[in-house]
């Protein structure tokens, strides 16, 4: 079982140090907020798919987040009227959630749809059963980012996602075959073959820390 999705979140902010300056009083209600927002899309039976950071550290630890990525169609979103769109375009919306972010990739990108349909699972964050993408969907849709965010130099990003992708091949087996497979109907050929160079790269360090652990191993046994 992970914590509740409020304690990911408050944690989020709180290691966040940009937010050190602008007060944190407000913490509590996170807790009621995002309880509100899942209630919500349940009460009003929304077809929704938690993805993002969230749904990354109910797999493996590593990172903070402190927002909610979530996939819904615009006919479910439009069946949201709390969520203030703030920025949009064809594929995704950033918006609030009374004082919660909330991004939204929506199912018009075949992707996103064939994510929601197909690696999707349950997950239990706290005391709450959530709809929640699966590992492969996460992998699917972490590389599926990569080749944007490489061409937009949004580097630190890069370093996010791929490490978020390591931690994941890591600790769980990853059909990759899969993987690269429904890549395969929404990449170029070109970029798709970049996708693999990245996750050879992967591949590689994940090779590397059994042979460094056994080096470290042998070193402290001779000390």
């Amino acid at each position: 079982m992970t914590v509740a999705i409020s304690e990911i979140i408050i944690n989020g902010i709180l290691f966040d140090l940009k937010n050190w300056h602008q007060g944190m009083s407000n913490l509590e209600n996170f807790e009621q907020i995002i309880d509100n927002l899942f209630n919500t899309l349940s009460e009003r039976n929304i077809n929704y798919l938690l993805v993002g950071g969230v749904a990354l550290l109910s797999y493996v630890e590593g990172r903070n987040t402190q927002d909610i990525d979530l996939i819904l169609s615009r006919s479910e979103l439009a069946a949201l009227p709390e969520v203030a769109i703030a920025e949009e375009n064809k594929d995704f919306i950033r918006g609030r959630f009374q004082q919660l972010i909330v991004d939204i990739l929506l199912t018009h990108n075949q992707l996103f749809s064939q994510i929601s349909q197909q690696f999707a699972t349950v997950r239990q964050f706290g005391d709450r059963w959530i709809r929640c993408v699966d590992v492969e969907g996460l992998v699917i849709l972490k590389f599926y980012a990569l080749p944007s965010l490489y061409r937009q130099g949004k580097f630190d990003r890069v370093s996010i996602y791929e490490n978020d992708i390591l931690l994941l091949l890591l600790n769980y087996d990853v059909d990759l075959e899969q993987v690269f497979q429904v890549l395969s109907n929404h990449l170029l050929p070109s970029v798709l073959e970049k996708v693999k160079g990245i996750c050879a790269d992967l591949e590689a360090r994940l090779k590397r820390f059994p042979i460094q652990q056994q080096r470290l191993e042998s070193e402290s046994e001779n000390d």
